[in-house]
């Protein structure tokens, strides 16, 4: 097989890994002459954000497709029915060079299915990244799956080459995962998340200190396939809680279930609607940045789900009204943030702002505010929504997206 039959089957395999991450790691680059690459701004196959809005590109690959493994929601499980193929380490390392001086791609993320045992494929994804740093001193970004069976050694070698590291929970449940990957072990995954935790502590002490060994700078991430079992949206943000607090993971990722070929009838016959997929992602952000707690996020007369019409802020606030409306001049930057279209960002130039004035609604439409949304919730100098409003059965309504003719396609 040449290498660009190779590549199609090998990028199309690696698409359903949604924890494609690209930032927090360590600046570099080659300006000095030496090695190829950086971590800087650029532009470039899989195209990933930074937190300040960068676009990065990288080579998102399997080193195989093929699997000892069986898990029934992977179309790569050895029981598919799919053509397979295989990168050498030498094909994977000159793949990520050429695509870099083509200014393709700015970095690699890198997995692989699990042949012949856990230490043989985690040793051939080291060599990987191995070449690519010593052999050709490329600086851009390398994301490499980690394998949890595989021996310390190993995952340490990992971090010492990638800049971040990624271990998938797969599914949010004890339960589920050994009735859907069997030969999977929730406990190998979680010891080695913790051992990863460790590292990560170790090289974090050790900082400032240059002589220091170096470990995956941007730390390690998970994913969780969501609607492959029955869990609830309240589950799974149990389990996501439970990763950042334990093993300090820097996100998780969700990825909504995808319908395979031949699938086995334990699994639904349809996805889940892709919105859900995103209104977790908001209920994560709520979690980490906005100080909610998970029995304030979802409501137990839903179910334990999240509302997928509207966002989850305005649902929690929809149910405390109570609490509003704020007085933006005055209110404790806690509660502004959990007024419904404030970000982070907008309430600390709010707070900023307040110092050494009163904000008014001009000074809203001047800070991008989505006014429509925020009024009802929020007192200014020139502002006080009706009473009326605020308790209305009809407030939802007013958020709730119109209704859309179906269009069919001619």
């Amino acid at each position: 097989m040449d290498i660009q039959r190779k590549l199609e089957i090998l990028a199309d395999a690696a698409k359903y890994d949604a924890s494609c991450a690209s930032s927090g790691t360590e600046t570099r680059d080659s300006r000095d002459g030496k090695g190829m690459g950086s971590t800087d701004a650029g532009m470039g196959i899989c195209h990933s954000y930074a937190p300040d809005g960068r676009c990065i590109s990288l080579l998102k690959i399997l080193l195989t497709n093929a699997c000892n493994y069986d898990c029934l929601y992977c179309i790569n499980r050895s029981s598919s029915n799919v053509q397979r193929a295989r990168f050498t380490p030498e094909e994977a390392v000159k793949l990520t060079l050429d695509f870099y001086r083509r200014n393709y791609i700015e970095g690699l993320f890198l997995s692989s299915g699990i042949i012949r045992s856990p230490n043989y494929t985690m040793e051939q994804v080291v060599r990987v990244a191995r070449s690519l740093r010593e052999d050709h001193h490329f600086r851009g970004y390398i994301h490499l799956k980690t394998i949890p069976e595989a021996d310390d050694e190993l995952i340490a070698e990992a971090g010492k080459y990638a800049d971040r590291l990624s271990i998938n929970i797969e599914v949010p449940t004890e339960s589920s995962l050994s009735k859907l990957a069997p030969e999977k072990d929730v406990r190998a995954i979680r010891r080695t998340m913790g051992r990863l935790r460790l590292k990560l502590d170790e090289a974090s002490e050790t900082k400032k200190d240059k002589r220091a060994a170096r470990f995956a700078p941007a730390g390690q991430s998970t994913q969780m396939i969501i609607g492959a079992d029955a869990s609830n949206d309240q589950t799974i943000l149990e389990t996501s809680a439970n990763l950042y607090g334990s093993y300090k993971l820097k996100r998780v990722y969700y990825s909504a279930f995808s319908p395979i070929p031949d699938a086995s009838r334990s699994l639904p016959l349809k996805a889940p609607p892709l919105v859900r997929e995103h209104r977790l992602y908001q209920a994560d952000w709520l979690m980490r940045f906005y100080g909610f707690d998970i029995g304030e996020i979802t409501d137990p007369l839903e179910g334990g789900m999240l509302p997928l019409d509207i966002d989850p802020k305005l649902a929690w606030a929809l149910r405390h009204r109570d609490r509003f409306p704020l007085d933006v001049n005055r209110a404790s930057r806690e509660d502004l943030l959990r007024v419904p279209g404030f970000g982070v960002k907008t309430v600390d130039r709010i707070i900023s702002a307040r110092r050494v004035t009163n904000l008014c609604s001009a000074d809203l439409a001047r800070l991008r505010v989505p006014r429509n949304k925020v009024l009802p919730f929020i007192v200014l100098p020139d502002h006080k929504p009706a009473a009326q409003l605020l308790d209305s059965n009809r407030l939802l309504e007013i958020f709730r997206p119109p209704a859309a003719q179906l269009g069919f396609g001619f």
